[in-house]
């Protein structure tokens, strides 16, 4: 097949529901993927934060191999060797108690929702409103939907869910005074993803924390995109010296086999059986994917790697912004985000001809998420050929425009 047959099989088969770029990809290696004719592209994209371990990693592989030789799903109406494996893992290497195992970040949100609906009726006659942030974004089901104060993905599909009180994001006296005998939990994300990588500062989400034990709610963190050592550490609460209640993962936990977490401390568990529950969740192959993308990001220290390849993406984008090519650099780890001087769309495309996956998280900031086994050589070639496109004029945007 072609690039312009698959094309052409889209247009005619798929719902409209993605801005897809005129390209398709036939595999992978490390941060590279080859598309159907075998152009070579630079992925910096990583499948939206998602590729950790990059495409084709061997454990990984080898890992989904094994395990789809001996069982794919059996149910939750069993015991799963490999869920508890995985749960044990997660619950050892973070602050919480309990894991619920589904297959997305959207999911694994609804299922903190619900967890926080519940536990706030157990906590008080009528506590159900959840605090979060303008600009965030949680998913795309319906109340995960209401929950992303973004109105560009809320006005076609109202009218919403009720029970989500917006506030500004790092504005920790909004925050305060939005709580009231109905409110049962903040939800946030530590580093805003689909706003433009807006890091939560210190005095944020500390002061968040030490009001949600004031008043007794339960702090939730989405980690769906931040998770698994893409800023830097595991977590990237872990960063803000503070515990969530709540937690909730997916994207780089599969390093591309689709599954969503939603961890827990004790205190914040109530769900029984027959409260929630997902029919693929947790299923045996998914499990053995997610437990081979942690072993090696434990191994080979993928998240002190983000580290020190983050610095040198930063330190990149930094120079381009001091040579009047962009406006500001910003993010933690390899989350990064370049506000441009122009529209992202046009350099979206211009980069992806020239070999370099890109995307544009707003419509003047492109986003960085590049598998976390990212080369320095490798950073180095993407930063020169993001260099070369600033310097160039854009023609108009194709189909650049920001996806999640």
């Amino acid at each position: 097949m072609t690039t312009e047959q698959a094309i052409a099989l889209t247009q005619q088969y798929l719902m409209s529901t993605y801005r897809r770029a005129p390209v398709a990809f036939s595999h992978g290696e490390g941060v590279w993927l080859v598309d159907l004719e075998g152009k070579r592209y630079l992925d910096f994209v990583g499948g939206i934060a998602v590729s950790a371990l990059g495409h084709a990693h061997p454990v990984l592989v080898a890992a989904i191999q094994a395990q789809a030789a001996r069982l794919l799903h059996v149910s939750n109406l069993y015991h799963i060797a490999e869920q508890a494996y995985l749960a044990q893992w997660l619950v050892e290497h973070s602050a919480c108690d309990r894991a619920f195992f589904c297959n997305s970040g959207a999911e694994a949100n609804e299922a903190a929702i619900k967890l926080s609906r519940k536990w706030g009726k157990r906590n008080g006659a009528n506590r159900y409103e959840i605090i979060v942030a303008h600009q965030s974004f949680h998913g795309r089901t319906m109340a995960t939907l209401a929950a992303t104060m973004q109105p560009k993905y809320q006005e076609a599909f109202s009218p919403l869910p009720p029970g989500f009180v917006p506030v500004p994001f790092n504005d920790l006296e909004a925050t305060r005074a939005a709580v009231t005998e109905r409110t049962c939990a903040v939800l946030l994300e530590p580093i805003q993803g689909e706003s433009g990588i807006q890091p939560a500062t210190l005095e944020y989400l500390t002061g968040v924390r030490g009001l949600c034990d004031e008043r007794g709610l339960l702090l939730m963190l989405d980690e769906v995109q931040t998770g698994i050592g893409r800023t830097g550490t595991l977590f990237a609460y872990e960063q803000y010296g503070i515990v969530p209640d709540v937690l909730t993962l997916a994207k780089g936990l599969g390093g591309g086999f689709p599954i969503g977490a939603m961890l827990a401390r004790e205190s914040a568990c109530g769900f029984s059986p027959g409260d929630h529950g997902s029919t693929f969740g947790g299923n045996p192959l998914a499990c053995a994917a997610a437990l081979a993308v942690l072993r090696v990001v434990e191994g080979e220290r993928l998240a002190e790697r983000a580290v020190a390849m983050g610095s040198v993406l930063a330190a990149g984008l930094r120079v381009l912004v001091d040579g009047g090519l962009a406006k500001a650099a910003r993010g933690r780890g390899l989350l990064l985000a370049l506000e441009l001087n122009g529209e992202a769309a046009p350099v979206v495309d211009a980069c992806r001809r020239e070999g370099l996956l890109v995307n544009a998280v707003a419509p003047t900031a492109l986003r960085f998420a590049p598998p976390l086994v990212v080369q320095r050589s490798e950073i180095e070639q993407a930063l020169e050929i993001l260099g070369r496109v600033l310097e160039a004029p854009q023609a108009p945007a194709g189909t650049g425009a920001p996806v999640q």
